[in-house]
């Protein structure tokens, strides 16, 4: 119920009723949706017969059921670009310098558009650019650090394929983004962005940068000397034209999941603040703010939070930030008294380079893993959640799904053993 509280097609499908939207959506328009929901995006768009669509464009990880044959599909790579996101990122930018002033390019982004769309910066090789999210995706850079230094290396994000449109632009996105930050989000295509050189050499410098990618470094140094153009800013001529909204985030995620556990018979709990963070500390937190809710209750109870942690990789295992969430929280929860089990899930239905949209642990997982010769901690540090999840049959497995709004923890919590009666 969260992932299809938070359904890109639904949320398509829901901003085109609305009023505002629809004065805005005159004349022909050119239709370019990107990122992981791209395919279930425009297919929606494209059912409304009510509108002028000239062109329809679609570059994602995966096609969804039912997308007209009209659409252009490209089906491109993620998270690291490859040069079917060249290609792609090269043909939305023509796309887009073709609208006429009195036309529209009508932009359907998700979270994925960064790697799917991905024109370098002349001066920036695609195997520069693939190497520094490499980089910085190993040492556990967040989505605003990794997208500052994305769109100051792109001829595409950033607000620049907005700038190279001629007619208007109007923006719906899918925000995977803590904060729901438009800028961010697909690392902001057509949208103004209010970062600058600086903060792309900040960024690079936290997490490894100036070590592993003097090219780069070096690049950056060049902008900050004002010897290259920067981003279009806010109040920038070039992107006045363009307009965008966020039509689904992980609160829609988290209403579905309230609802259904509601339904469930489950008294629900929201823990409001986004989760964040490296992703066995943000754990542990999340934990201890997650079990004061659930102790004075008498009832079965479920906490629900969404947000999107990072892992910063030192060993040589493989996994994803929602597998070693609950990885490490194995310990703690085989020590309580309640039945507890947490679950932690990407809302994509892909954790990491894995299978799996996460994993799910109770009370009895670390004595299972024990009798397997298996501990949470000696898997942890080595990264290693996806082999200790698969081996115990708990990881959480249902394929990709039509949207990407970050990720969904869960602790449900039966009734105390002492409120128990036979």
């Amino acid at each position: 119920m969260a992932v299809e509280g938070a359904s890109a097609s639904g949320a398509v499908l829901r901003a085109l009723a609305d009023r505002d939207l629809r004065s805005d959506l005159n004349g022909p328009l050119h239709v370019l949706a990107a990122g992981k929901a791209a395919s279930s995006m425009i297919t929606a768009f494209a059912a409304d017969d009510h509108l002028d669509i000239r062109t329809l464009v679609a570059a994602g990880t995966h096609t969804h059921a039912g997308m007209p044959s009209r659409v252009e599909w490209r089906e491109c790579a993620h998270p690291v670009p490859d040069t079917r996101s060249v290609a792609a990122g090269r043909h939305a930018l023509d796309l887009a310098a073709a609208v006429a002033k009195d036309e529209c390019l009508v932009l359907l982004l998700s979270g994925g558009a960064s790697a799917v769309l991905a024109l370098p910066a002349a001066g920036i090789t695609l195997g520069e650019k693939q190497q520094t999210i490499r980089t910085m995706m190993l040492a556990g850079a967040d989505i605003h650090a990794l997208n500052t230094v994305r769109k100051h290396l792109s001829a595409i994000k950033g607000g620049r394929l907005a700038a190279a449109c001629p007619g208007r632009v109007i923006t719906l996105a899918v925000s995977d983004v803590i904060g729901d930050d438009l800028s961010v989000i697909g690392s902001g295509p057509a949208v103004a962005d209010a970062s600058t050189w600086h903060d792309a050499s900040s960024a690079l410098d936290r997490y490894g940068g100036s070590v592993h990618l003097p090219a780069v470094c070096n690049y950056i140094a060049r902008g900050m000397r004002g010897e290259l153009p920067d981003s279009p800013k806010p109040g920038s001529d070039s992107v006045a034209r363009s307009k965008a909204r966020v039509i689904a985030s992980r609160l829609d995620a988290v209403r579905g999941a309230r609802s259904a556990a509601e339904s469930l018979g489950y008294r629900v709990f929201v823990l409001d603040d986004e989760v964040a963070g490296e992703a066995r500390d943000a754990a542990r937190g999340w934990f201890a703010a997650a079990i004061r809710l659930v102790a004075p209750s008498s009832v079965p109870v479920c906490v629900v939070s969404a947000g999107e942690t990072t892992v910063r990789v030192t060993g040589g295992g493989r996994g994803g930030r929602n597998q070693e969430f609950t990885l490490a929280l194995a310990d703690a929860v085989a020590d309580l008294s309640r039945g507890v089990v947490v679950a932690s899930v990407g809302t994509d239905g892909i954790d990491g380079p894995t299978d799996a949209a996460g994993a799910l642990v109770d009370q009895s997982t670390t004595s299972r893993a024990q009798h397997l010769g298996m501990t949470p901690p000696e898997f942890l540090a080595d990264n290693n959640a996806y082999a200790f999840f698969d081996r115990l049959g708990d990881l959480i497995r249902f394929g990709r799904t039509d949207t990407n709004v970050g990720d969904i923890q869960l602790l449900l919590a039966g009734e105390p053993q002492a409120a128990n009666h036979s």
